[in-house]
């Protein structure tokens, strides 16, 4: 029976300012790593758009630049590789630096609810699970990170496969467990060298944000974990 590889974290230079690679880059290494299908999970943050000149654009214009990267790779991919929009959320709340993968994200989402970095874990939470979208806390216990009530979340990024950060995922996977939360896995690409480090194995193909959901949901999925 084949075997379906998916990232569940990644960035690119088009839209994250602490990624290297472009979405072509990204998309020509995860190619090469027989991988099938990649989230995009660029920073929608206010480092974001402060990289961009744009702190003070209109939402929507800020929503066009988030998905600069995303739709570059789709365009790039063609039907070779599934892209699939997520995002990394960090609130604008003062003080705030911890950091959430949403996935089931659509365009009409984000265009459709406002400013969402004015708002709190709590009140997101509610929205995203209004909408079908799954929170995942990433890289929860990382330097500076701060653990979250896990009634908001539906699981927890317990593998996170960047080498330029602790984060102690041995204990990310004990919080998940405790908790009764999902785990998941990303690579968490930012760089060459990056890509294939974590992600999910499946016996069936994620083809679109809905299998995603579906997969996650029910745990269908063997996380990938390189060492």
């Amino acid at each position: 029976m084949p075997v379906f590889l998916t990232e569940l974290h990644a960035h690119t230079a088009e839209t994250s300012r602490c990624a290297h690679n472009s979405a072509k880059t990204l998309v020509d290494a995860y190619l090469a790593k027989g991988f099938r299908t990649v989230v995009i999970t660029d920073h929608l943050s206010e480092s974001t758009f402060e990289a961009k000149d744009a702190l003070d654009a209109p939402w929507n214009e800020k929503v066009d630049i988030f998905l600069k990267g995303y739709r570059a790779a789709k365009a790039y991919a063609g039907d070779r590789l599934h892209i699939l929009l997520g995002m990394e959320l960090r609130f604008a709340a003062k003080g705030n630096i911890n950091d959430y993968l949403v996935y089931g994200v659509t365009e009409d989402f984000l265009r459709n609810n406002g400013d969402l970095l004015k708002m709190r874990l709590a009140s997101f939470s509610r929205l995203a699970h209004k909408n079908g979208l799954l929170i995942f806390q990433a890289h929860p216990f990382r330097n500076d990170m701060k653990i979250v009530n896990p009634d908001f979340l539906d699981g927890v990024e317990v593998f996170n496969g960047c080498v330029r950060h602790d984060s102690r995922n041995e204990i990310a996977l004990h919080w998940a467990q405790l908790h009764g939360l999902l785990g998941t896995s990303g690579s968490d690409y930012h760089q060459t060298g990056d890509e294939g480090r974590g992600g999910i194995q499946t016996q069936v193909p994620i083809q679109s944000s809905n299998d995603l959901l579906s997969v996650l949901k029910d745990g269908s999925f063997t996380r990938i974990e390189t060492k």
